[in-house]
């Protein structure tokens, strides 16, 4: 909602700036905490009581001796000292700490606006609160499917996780957009193509955390054949007809380079009527889709053929973050248009 009081819309504008700011640095560490395999290093929920870090020799061990109690350890990391152990707790420790301020960046200025501005304040940024407390939940509920019979979480929970986190920085970045006012073009463009593609990316990311979260970019490290053969030899056709298709990890894989090659047709068949149809205002901020997407292809390949490393993963994920909140942009362009 766009306030005729500029002042107010400074300040809102300026809460989700920084907003957004947290949001992206919280996906960011997750994304290490994940890729360093700390994520279950806090074997307790600790929704009040995890301010504090360890601060002597006895809570360190109190805490490690929590994670000696889980499969990753006992199956995995059998061999790891309290030190080692150290580098994965502060991952996660982090990671948890950004949740916790977050969620005080979003309570306290709502409350604030609210108070001063009236309730239609609440009813159009509650929603944020809403969608930060439900990530806390879903967070715990990721974690706590690590700490019995597996060593990791389970990449169904891990996606919901990731992108509910990218749901969020949408509906912030989206109503950031409202604020700015950015009518400035009278031509029209079909939205219906710009929704899909905008779907296919959100798609993409959900098999993007089952790759993540299976580890599956470490069992074909070719490109652009996996192995020998397009489709991975270890696995069948007919496994695309069963229930645990996305409990494969090499079909996982198989489905995320396609589903990129796909999206990758699909912006080349946007990027043709936004061109034919001389829609100029459209072009510079496609083009910029364009790049980001090529360099997230680039950054793909380089992952795999890698072995994952975690420079270039952690730089895939970033660049889908430039991805999505350009969209989004060039979504909110082509449909608020200004109407003569």
């Amino acid at each position: 909602m766009y306030s005729q009081n500029s002042h107010l819309n400074y300040q809102l504008k300026i809460w989700l700036l920084a907003l957004i700011g947290l949001v992206i640095l919280i996906i960011l560490v997750g994304g290490l905490t994940r890729l360093t395999d700390s994520g279950l290093s806090i074997t307790s929920w600790e929704l009040f009581v995890g301010f504090v870090p360890p601060l002597t020799n006895d809570k360190w061990v109190d805490y490690f001796d929590l994670y000696k109690t889980i499969p990753e350890f006992s199956e995995q990391n059998f061999n790891m000292t309290l030190n080692e152990f150290k580098i994965i707790f502060w991952w996660e420790w982090v990671h948890r700490q950004l949740g916790r301020l977050i969620g005080l960046v979003v309570l306290v200025p709502l409350i604030f606006f609210t108070f001063k501005n009236g309730l239609w304040i609440l009813k159009k940024y509650g929603i944020i609160f809403l969608l930060v407390c439900f990530q806390g939940f879903i967070g715990w509920y990721m974690v706590s499917s690590g700490l019995l019979d597996r060593v990791d979480v389970s990449h169904y929970r891990l996606s919901l996780h990731l992108v509910t986190a990218f749901i969020i920085l949408s509906v912030i970045f989206w109503k950031f957009l409202k604020l700015t006012k950015l009518l400035i073009h009278d031509i029209a463009i079909n939205i219906s193509l710009i929704k899909f593609f905008l779907f296919l990316l959100f798609l993409q990311l959900i098999i993007g955390a089952f790759v993540s979260g299976m580890d599956a970019g470490t069992i074909y490290n070719t490109w652009p054949l996996m192995g020998s053969s397009y489709f991975p030899d270890d696995s069948q056709f007919i496994e695309f007809f069963n229930i645990s298709l996305f409990d494969n990890p090499s079909i996982v894989q198989f489905i995320h380079r396609n589903l990129a090659y796909l999206i990758v047709g699909f912006y080349m068949y946007i990027l043709f009527f936004v061109f034919k149809d001389c829609n100029k205002i459209f072009r510079k901020p496609f083009l910029i889709i364009g790049v980001s997407l090529f360099i997230q292809v680039v950054l793909g390949i380089f992952t795999i053929l890698s072995g994952v490393k975690i420079i270039y993963a952690s730089l895939h994920q970033i660049n889908s973050i430039l991805i999505i909140l350009s969209t989004l942009y060039f979504l909110y362009i082509a449909k608020y248009r200004k109407i003569n």
